[in-house]
């Protein structure tokens, strides 16, 4: 059993990410930056999270795109906007399929939103800064357990939104 946070687009914000880390260091295994953080890879408040660059992160220093493995799950992570993610997830499930990843973590859309496609879980965490389509700036932890991926949601303050828990088996 492993437990991954996933957070994206924060868009300067550096205490709030130290808040993360400081909140969660004990319970998750793996932190992940969907990208947009407009930080610079050395920026402390950006340290211990597995980053990758946003459309918005100018001056290089983090990779277009990564791997990671969690409990026996592949996870690819982009923020997207190579992939065209705000207008369909056909372009990121060919990616998912070629590099088999169980889960793929994105942002970009700052949209919250998590969907499985075959057998692969897409998940964009929203946005800690700038939501768009609700009011929460939202980041996620996921609980990668044997048969199934529990899906638990906070607002950036902490605060649960238990009413958008999901469970998925993969």
């Amino acid at each position: 059993m492993s437990k991954v946070l996933v957070v994206s687009d924060s868009h300067g914000l550096t205490k709030e990410l130290n808040i993360l880390r400081e909140r969660h260091s004990e319970d998750v295994d793996l932190m992940i930056h969907c990208g947009d953080s407009e930080l610079t890879p050395t920026d402390e408040a950006i340290s211990g999270y597995l980053t990758v660059m946003g459309n918005c992160d100018f001056g290089g220093g983090y990779p277009m795109e990564t791997m990671a493995e969690a409990a026996g799950r592949k996870f690819f992570i982009t923020h997207g906007h190579p992939y065209s993610v705000k207008t369909s997830l056909m372009n990121l499930k060919y990616k998912a399929e070629e590099v088999n990843a169980n889960i793929v973590c994105f942002g970009h859309s700052h949209v919250l939103g998590a969907e499985v496609i075959g057998r692969t879980l897409f998940l964009n965490p929203g946005s800690i800064r700038l939501p768009r389509g609700r009011l929460e700036k939202t980041y996620v932890i996921l609980d990668l357990q044997d048969a199934i991926i529990k899906m638990s949601v906070f607002e950036v303050n902490g605060r649960e939104l238990p009413e958008l828990a999901c469970e998925f088996a993969l």
